[in-house]
């Protein structure tokens, strides 16, 4: 089997300075765990929902007023 064969062709992606009631509401449409962090033509990192979790959520931040940038992994 080959990688292609499996792959995501379609990925979707976030803008760093959405906010994480934004990211999570795109990650619950799309059912997935992980959106690339995408600036332009620029990867930034990723967002997971463990990072809303547990660096968003568990931290304190509040969820309206926090940008996925503040929180992604690089």
């Amino acid at each position: 089997m080959r990688v292609a064969e499996i792959m995501t062709a379609d990925v979707k992606v976030i803008n760093s300075n959405t906010p994480l009631t934004a990211a999570a509401a795109k990650m619950k449409t799309l059912d997935v765990g992980l959106l690339p962090v995408w600036d332009g033509d620029t990867l930034k990192g990723a967002l997971t929902d463990r990072d809303i979790t547990v660096r968003g959520i568990a931290e304190g931040y509040d969820p309206s007023n926090t940008k996925v940038s503040d929180i992604m992994s690089t």
